[in-house]
């Protein structure tokens, strides 16, 4: 939920720590991300209600990482994915769309920024939202849905387009033709 939410990449997130959440007023995670520059991501209402009963439910100290293994260690990359595969696979029996997508912890992140576009945030603050120095890269994260294209589609058609084959006026034709 935190990685679709907030874009954050893998990295970013195995390497969380509890002190990183913070659920008060302005509630947000803060990251360490991508070139050591420092990132502040703001957290929806049901975001931080889960957040809370997962620190109630972990009970770690501040130093300790948010997603730890077993042993206390930070989750690697390779848990991080079987949890999501698991978790996916069983999502899958309610939400038929999901089987046989291959879902990543990138994927959540591509998942975010089309979150955001959707609801008409500017490129340049997604850009921010997900840690990138230029607006170009966020352009690969946005692939626009069939909906975002149709919303565009519906901007561009004439109104009153009656269907069939253009046919000029004389006018126009003799204009051309003094080209």
């Amino acid at each position: 939920m935190l990685a679709c939410q907030t874009g954050l990449r893998a990295s970013e997130l195995l390497h969380l720590t509890v002190s990183d959440v913070h659920l008060g007023t302005g509630a947000h995670v803060s990251c360490l991300g991508k070139g050591r520059k420092q990132r502040i991501t703001p957290l929806t209402t049901t975001t931080v209600a889960t957040l809370r009963a997962w620190l109630a439910e972990r009970a770690g100290l501040p130093t300790e990482p948010l997603f730890p293994t077993r042993r206390g260690d930070p989750l690697s990359r390779d848990g991080l994915q079987r949890r999501l595969t698991t978790h996916s696979t069983t999502a899958a029996q309610t939400c038929p769309t999901l089987r046989g997508k291959q879902i990543s912890p990138h994927v959540l992140r591509h998942s975010a920024a089309m979150r955001l576009l959707a609801a008409g945030v500017d490129t340049t603050v997604i850009a921010l939202w997900l840690g990138h120095e230029h607006v170009a890269t966020t352009q690969i994260y946005i692939h626009a849905d069939l909906a975002l294209k149709e919303k565009a589609l519906a901007r561009t058609a004439p109104q009153h387009a009656e269907p069939g084959r253009y046919l000029p006026s004389d006018t126009v034709l003799a204009y051309l033709d003094g080209l």
